[in-house]
């Protein structure tokens, strides 16, 4: 699970990699587990209690419910949430990859986007537009993740991706 608050001081922007994944139904978008990665290394992991799985579809089934772990990184949404701020602070800067559902299921956790902290971002920013910007291929630039749909590493593998690219704008 590896939950630890980042090593950051008030005041200095930290970045967070967040990756959901969830079962989308072209009306809701509703949260499996999340996996946040900050750029110092530490990591958090959770799973949504709440969620009811029978209402996946057979490629969630297949390539995300395999990989949750259950137990004590099962809960609800509401400690989920709480969690989340304790983990990231009063002044993340979050970073997806292909961001926009990621962003909209983090959002969601706190009620409308304008109930996120106040001190939040109201914006994701993304590493496949930072790529595409860059004229960058990050498949053939940096491994996959180890395993892929499993929220934690997804979000690791966003952060290795955000490094390398952060090391070609240098």
């Amino acid at each position: 699970m590896g939950q630890h608050g980042p090593n950051h001081q008030r005041g200095e922007v930290m970045q967070f990699f967040i990756d959901f994944e969830f079962i989308e139904d072209g009306k809701t978008i509703e949260p499996i587990s999340v996996g946040i990665a900050s750029q110092d290394g530490c990591d958090f992991y959770a799973e949504f209690a709440d969620t009811d799985l029978t209402r996946a579809d057979d490629w969630v089934k297949a390539n995300v419910i395999p990989f949750l772990i259950g137990g004590p990184v099962r809960m609800a949404t509401s400690d989920i949430a709480r969690l989340i701020v304790d983990f990231v602070g009063d002044e993340p800067e979050f970073w997806g990859y292909y961001a926009d559902y990621d962003w909209v299921a983090l959002c969601r956790l706190y009620g409308r986007m304008i109930d996120l902290p106040p001190t939040w971002p109201m914006f994701c920013l993304d590493v496949k537009q930072e790529a595409h910007r860059l004229g960058v291929d990050l498949s053939e630039a940096i491994p996959p993740p180890a395993i892929e749909h499993y929220a934690l590493s997804d979000a690791m593998w966003t952060r290795d991706a955000w490094r390398y690219l952060r090391g070609l704008a240098r």
